[in-house]
């Protein structure tokens, strides 16, 4: 099992995380098995003056290994508008990030495994556990723990699923 982080704050927030999911839907070696509920969030990173996020979390099954799935989710933002570069969580019509994969660990100069951030950023943490509320990182550590410790960032549900 996989997770995907979904975000967006540019656009239509909610038909971006839609469209996103659409996208990884038709994806070949991809298969979803869920979506959290979406969640609005403020921004965190270098860019704080910017408008609120929508973020969720897909759970896939998938055979491609962890560079090609990335690749993939660079594709899928490619396709709805994202361009590269700019800050650090600055502004964007959609992030698709590669949150864990399972038991694997990767530390390379194009991927970490499990994302970087994962303990540390609330709008991840509460869907990943809407999804599977006894996940924990390769390793055994506790992500309802890693919650509990987060900083007090504003995380709040405004639609029930992302696909209805």
């Amino acid at each position: 099992m996989a997770y995907l982080g979904l975000g967006s704050n540019e656009g239509d927030r909610l038909s971006n995380l839609r469209s996103a999911l659409d996208l990884l839907r038709a994806t070949p070696g991809i298969r979803v098995q869920d979506a959290s509920s979406v969640y609005e969030t403020e921004p965190v990173g270098e860019v704080l003056d910017q408008p609120d996020f929508f973020n969720a979390v897909v759970k896939i099954e998938t055979e491609l290994d962890p560079h090609r799935l990335l690749a993939q989710c660079k594709r899928v933002e490619a396709e709805l508008g994202r361009r590269p570069g700019g800050p650090t969580g600055g502004p964007r019509p959609i992030d698709v990030d590669v949150l864990l994969v399972g038991e694997l660990t990767v530390a390379d100069g194009r991927l970490v495994i499990p994302h970087p951030e994962v303990t540390r950023r609330r709008f991840v943490l509460e869907p990943l556990l809407e999804l599977d509320p006894a996940l924990t990182l390769p390793g055994g550590a506790s992500l309802r723990e890693a919650l509990e410790l987060a900083p007090g960032q504003r995380v709040n549900a405004v639609a029930a699923s992302l696909t209805s």
